[in-house]
């Protein structure tokens, strides 16, 4: 929920602060908020109970979608970790440093930064500059026309994956 054109004082009342450190409410400072503002309704006029129920809704609401986009973005780094190592063994196109289009056998991958990276010769390359992958020219090709296996008998077709 973002805050805009609004300040707030960092002390309320006794024992109840916001945060002014960021635009954003996050569920301890709505939590504190409608504490806060339950202390000092008017006895004589309390608040209505549809708008407390509104409002606990929402605050339902915003904490399920924090916890949904935590686990979208735990997911598309499992997704990210699975097609690196699906490219292992595979030939990987990408630019260099000079923006020269470079082929090479991606030979392994590494977890230890963000973004997963594999190894291409001597280069470590981010998989988010990845070209194109597809199967090595060796175990694609086969002069008989037929359809290529690797060593295991199983199908080596060749396999484009190709990322803009």
């Amino acid at each position: 929920m973002s805050i805009d054109g609004v300040s707030f004082v960092s002390s309320i009342s006794a024992g109840a602060t916001v945060s002014t450190s960021s635009q954003e409410l996050d569920a301890d400072d709505f939590m504190n908020l409608l504490i806060v503002q339950l202390q000092n309704q008017d006895p004589s006029s309390p608040m209505d109970t549809s708008e407390m129920m509104s409002q606990q809704t929402q605050l339902a609401t915003v904490t399920q979608l924090t916890e949904l986009n935590t686990t979208m973005q735990e997911q598309f780094a499992l997704s990210m970790r699975t097609a690196a190592l699906g490219m292992i063994g595979t030939e990987v196109s990408y630019y260099d440093a000079n923006g020269d289009v470079v082929t090479g056998t991606a030979e392994s991958t590494s977890f230890a930064y963000g973004v997963p990276t594999l190894k291409v010769g001597d280069a470590e390359v981010a998989l988010d500059y990845i070209l194109s992958a597809g199967v090595t020219a060796a175990a694609s090709s086969d002069s008989s026309g037929t359809d290529a296996t690797d060593s295991t008998g199983t199908d080596a077709t060749d396999t484009t994956v190709t990322t803009d």
